[in-house]
């Protein structure tokens, strides 16, 4: 399991893909799988093995180039020193290195699949097999090599139920025009109603959409409260009336309505991308049209039954659900590729750094082996 460079996993706040990762890293040791993680600075996971590319993530650097493109041939190193049924990559160099191996490589898209960044899939098609996390992504590109559609999902344990709600509505996730924290605003103002903001502020892009469209708009009902931590975050989203989602791109799948609808919060959303897949209309929240029709959308939304909306996640996007979808996806490329094996129950035993057989670690012990950290300029395992 290959994770992104920027973010430690699980991440501490700001972070969903590598969230996923790390749910899935757990999910899988639980379900008796050898997992062999790399990633970068330490890790709080379940992983049988951990290869740490860099020794402290470069999350100040998000974005550039130069950290993704060491991170995957860190990890290609990593790899040419082990027997492995299968890698599962969600960086974005990583996928490059492909075609050098005898095993399938799965890669997730966790962001946009047209334009130039679905175009550099495309040229990727004889090497990667790609799962979509919605429908909906998977239907913007239908031209891709798509193994299969495997939702998100959380731990729907850990987010706190509540019925009764306090007096406020809730916006969270990333400031930029396409996740309308604007329009959330100018929502909750029109219906009465106070709102608290919470999210990512720290890119320039973000400080500039802020800047702009927000901070004219702060006041007695609208309510900053910086980016929250995973405890922060459940607390808000269990008090909350409803989440306010009115996005305004084709998202390929948005964490935050899960999350939401785990706490018994509704979730009030434009009819953009994943969310028809992802919101229960009249049941886990009320999904809108137009951006004229919101305000009539939260009413109702107000009116829904907050255990409906937990049912709703629990039955469709629990970690169960999610680990069962790429163990299907798994077993069907190794079949596809002539090992013809149940990899749940039997794995061959990996090879270590200096080329010798170790014997099979517990998987019980939860006690990963983690190795010497990749130092940028000296890639060595």
């Amino acid at each position: 399991m290959i994770a992104p460079p920027w973010f430690e996993l699980p991440p501490t706040a700001y972070g969903g893909t590598e969230a996923v990762v790390a749910d899935l890293v757990n999910q899988l040791a639980d379900r008796g799988h050898h997992v062999i993680l790399i990633g970068a600075g330490q890790h709080r996971t379940e992983a049988a093995e951990f290869y740490p590319i860099y020794d402290q993530p470069p999350s100040h650097r998000l974005g550039a180039a130069l950290p993704e493109v060491f991170h995957g041939a860190g990890a290609a190193k990593v790899l040419r020193t082990m027997q492995v049924d299968l890698v599962h990559d969600h960086s974005l160099a990583g996928p490059l290195l492909a075609a050098g191996r005898s095993v399938p490589t799965v890669v997730t898209m966790h962001g946009p699949v047209t334009g130039e960044l679905g175009e550099y899939y495309t040229h990727l098609a004889g090497d990667i097999d790609v799962v979509a996390i919605s429908a909906a992504q998977r239907g913007l590109n239908p031209d891709l090599n798509w193994a299969g559609t495997v939702h998100n999902a959380i731990d729907v344990a850990t987010f706190p139920f509540r019925d009764r709600k306090d007096d406020y509505l809730l916006w969270l996730g990333r400031f930029c025009d396409d996740k309308g924290a604007h329009l959330a605003i100018d929502l909750a103002r029109s219906a009465g109603r106070r709102i608290v903001l919470a999210g990512k502020l720290n890119e320039p892009e973000e400080k500039e959409y802020f800047a702009r469209e927000v901070a004219p708009r702060l006041g007695p009902d609208v309510e900053y409260v910086g980016e929250a931590d995973a405890p922060r975050k459940r607390e808000l989203f269990a008090g909350a009336r409803a989440l306010l989602f009115p996005i305004q791109w084709d998202e390929p799948f948005g964490m935050v309505m899960i999350e939401a609808m785990a706490c018994g919060t509704p979730v009030v959303a434009t009819r953009r991308g994943s969310v028809p897949e992802v919101v229960a209309d009249g049941v886990s929240g009320v999904i809108a049209d137009r951006i004229d029709d919101l305000p009539a959308a939260l009413a109702a939304a107000e009116r829904l039954d907050p255990a409906a909306c937990r049912r709703h996640v629990e039955a469709n996007f629990d970690l169960p659900v999610m680990a069962e979808g790429y163990e299907r996806i798994y077993r069907s490329l190794i079949e596809r590729r002539g090992r013809r094996q149940d990899v749940a129950a039997v794995l061959p035993a990996p090879v270590d750094v200096a080329g010798g057989r170790r014997a099979h670690q517990g998987l019980s012990q939860r006690r990963p082996k983690v190795h010497s950290t990749v130092r940028e300029g000296e890639v060595t395992a």
